[in-house]
């Protein structure tokens, strides 16, 4: 039987996603859980791997299990073994041809921000900080250029793996709400470090140090060192992946 959970976690203390031998994983704790569950060794496949800081709000990973199990007990017997970081939300059975991957026709991330003169002591974990006060407008009109296919080689980084620096942006917008703006990104596919540069970009615009087309006219140069910096990953969080109805998965992951 072919299973898909949803995992929320607080990336601040791991590594990142991925599996590595020498640090602490999100993924590496996941499959250690199951593996108690499923009384057999189980490997996990995720939607989108997320870097070292970086949370998720809901990942969503298949695996492989003959263990016969309900999804309640799944969730529950998988909490039972998670530290407080990681949670499992739900647990669906799914059609082998399911894949968390490959089957994804979007992705969703948040980029927060805290903007007030003094840093954030409740939230510090999932805020970046910015004292000077941001014209949201402004980063709201000029991150629609972004919308649409493009090359994003200004907002990749260097160390980026993916064949092609092609993507294509669904919906971009940034709003505020009290002292906390979002930027709030869908896109088909997402490349390294792409939001964290893009609203290393913005920040720019809405402190007023750059014009509203500076982030088009860095789209059209393709040249990421005159790009703004990296955004650090404090306030980063991926809200979920999207797949088409026909896999019955929970309305928070459908399109």
């Amino acid at each position: 039987m072919r299973l898909a959970l949803g995992i929320e976690y607080d990336g601040t203390d791991f590594c990142g996603w991925q599996r590595l031998s020498h640090e602490r994983s999100v993924q590496a704790e996941v499959e250690a859980a199951l593996t108690f569950v499923a009384a057999h060794p189980v490997e996990v496949t995720c939607a989108g791997r997320t870097d070292a800081g970086v949370h998720a709000r809901c990942q969503v990973v298949h695996f492989d299990s003959d263990a016969t199990r309900s999804e309640r007990a799944w969730v529950l017997g998988a909490n039972s073994r998670l530290a407080r970081d990681v949670a499992v939300l739900w647990a669906r059975p799914v059609a082998d041809g399911f894949h968390a991957r490959f089957g994804a026709r979007a992705r969703r991330y948040r980029y927060t921000i805290l903007n007030r003169p003094v840093r954030a002591a409740l939230a510090a974990r999932f805020v970046t900080w910015e004292r000077v006060p941001l014209d949201v407008e402004a980063m709201q009109r000029a991150a629609q250029a972004l919308v649409g296919e493009h090359d994003f080689s200004a907002f990749r980084t260097v160390a980026c793996q993916a064949n092609s620096p092609m993507r294509n942006v669904h919906a971009i917008a940034v709003a505020r709400r009290g002292d906390e703006v979002a930027i709030e990104i869908e896109a088909n596919a997402f490349l390294h470090h792409m939001v964290r540069n893009v609203v290393g970009s913005l920040l720019p615009i809405g402190r007023g140090e750059r014009a509203e087309a500076w982030l088009a006219e860095l789209l059209q140069g393709r040249d990421r060192s005159v790009a703004g910096p990296t955004a650090p990953a404090s306030g980063l969080a991926f809200l979920a992946p999207r797949y088409p109805a026909e896999w019955n998965l929970p309305p928070e992951v459908t399109l």
